[in-house]
């Protein structure tokens, strides 16, 4: 009786197209299918009377699912800058404004349809973000986080100036988009419901994107300018291409993230992209995990949901300490800023190595090695 050849224990990778594989495991690509199904089903159980209250998803938590799928797009696109490529930025938000702006501009001025002034605005933004990334040709360190200073300053006072573009102080309106084919049907997008699939289309795309564009030849070449740019330069690789180049990947993302956040507030203000959101933006892929795309969302969900969290814990610590309930603002955005060192000191390379760290644990359970 011939014995069964016994299939090896363990993650092996025997060629480059294993090793190069989109989802590292089976497993993962499973997990990451299923995500996306329960995502797709997560607004339709809002309406479903037949679920019993606690199943279905609330109007909340739609809504910072939506908040939470803008913001974490345009920091996929800091990470490919930052995490990936070495480089820093301290002018993201302006980016992020400008994709908002620009959307708004160019589906209520233009009369461009919304679906597709999202991913206009966000090339626009890229060739924005290129102008001010040639600095990174010569700059680095120190210097390149004050150039990138000098954008978001820039742009903050195009933003207050440029009455027919941003509409000024008084801001710019930004409808929700509508899918529309005449004669046959119109599907308008004015729900969080609805527009939360518009979200998730971006969201999926970006995450899919970066990912295929770090497994490329140009990915690799962002990481080797991180890791020794002299080593990079030597084995022939153009650093100034490169490093513009992530700042134009950089910028669209941040516009695209901008677009689609804009359209969902439904109105677009030049107070809300100032340098504290560019330090969120940091603090988003810092926390997350740098150089990660999944870090990127875990990220900008702690990100966001913290202040929160720690509005409910003082406000129930209030009830003891009722003094407490006067510097419930100061614990919200004293809570980022602890967040970011207790990070660097206790977990630097950022949530998405805890997850796989604890990932491993169950693989080699019961095993300590």
């Amino acid at each position: 009786m011939s014995v069964p050849y016994p299939r090896p224990a363990g993650d092996f990778r025997v060629s480059y197209r294993h090793d190069t594989s989109f989802f590292r495991t089976s497993a993962a690509q499973r997990t990451a299918f299923i995500a996306i199904g329960f995502l797709i089903l997560l607004p339709l159980t809002s309406e479903a009377e037949w679920l019993p209250d606690a199943l279905r998803a609330s109007d909340y938590l739609i809504s910072q699912l939506i908040v939470i799928g803008c913001f974490g797009i345009a920091a996929i696109g800091l990470n490919v800058l930052v995490g990936n490529t070495g480089q820093i930025s301290l002018g993201h938000s302006a980016f992020f404004g400008f994709g908002a702006f620009a959307s708004a501009y160019l589906s209520s001025t233009q009369g461009l349809p919304v679906l597709l002034a999202i991913p206009c605005a966000a090339l626009m933004t890229t060739a924005v973000g290129m102008i001010f990334g040639l600095p990174a040709a010569r700059l680095k360190g120190l210097y390149l986080a004050i150039a990138t200073l000098a954008s978001q300053y820039i742009l903050e006072d195009f933003f207050a100036r440029a009455e027919w573009f941003t509409g000024g102080v008084y801001g710019s309106i930004a409808e929700r988009p509508t899918v529309a084919i005449p004669g046959l049907f119109e599907l308008p997008l004015d729900t969080d419901q609805t527009y939360f699939y518009v979200v998730l289309f971006w969201v999926v795309v970006s995450a899919v994107a970066v990912t295929n564009l770090l497994r490329s030849r140009d990915g690799r070449a962002f990481v080797a300018v991180r890791d020794h740019y002299l080593s990079a330069e030597i084995m022939g690789i153009n650093l100034t291409k490169y490093r513009i180049l992530s700042f134009g990947v950089s910028s669209f993302f941040a516009g695209l993230g901008g677009a689609l956040f804009g359209h969902y507030l439904q109105y677009v203000s030049v107070e809300g992209f100032t340098i504290l959101l560019s330090i969120q933006f940091l603090a988003m892929i810092i926390i997350g995990g740098l150089g990660s795309v999944a870090g990127s969302l875990l990220g900008a969900a702690f990100i966001l949901l913290l202040p929160q969290a720690m509005e409910v814990l003082a406000g129930g610590a209030a009830d003891v300490f009722p003094a407490m309930e006067r510097g419930v603002a100061y614990i919200k955005e004293m809570s980022v800023g602890a967040a970011i060192i207790l990070f660097l000191v206790f977990e630097p390379e950022g949530l998405i190595h805890r997850w796989r760290l604890i990932r491993a644990s169950f693989k080699l359970y019961p095993f300590s090695h």
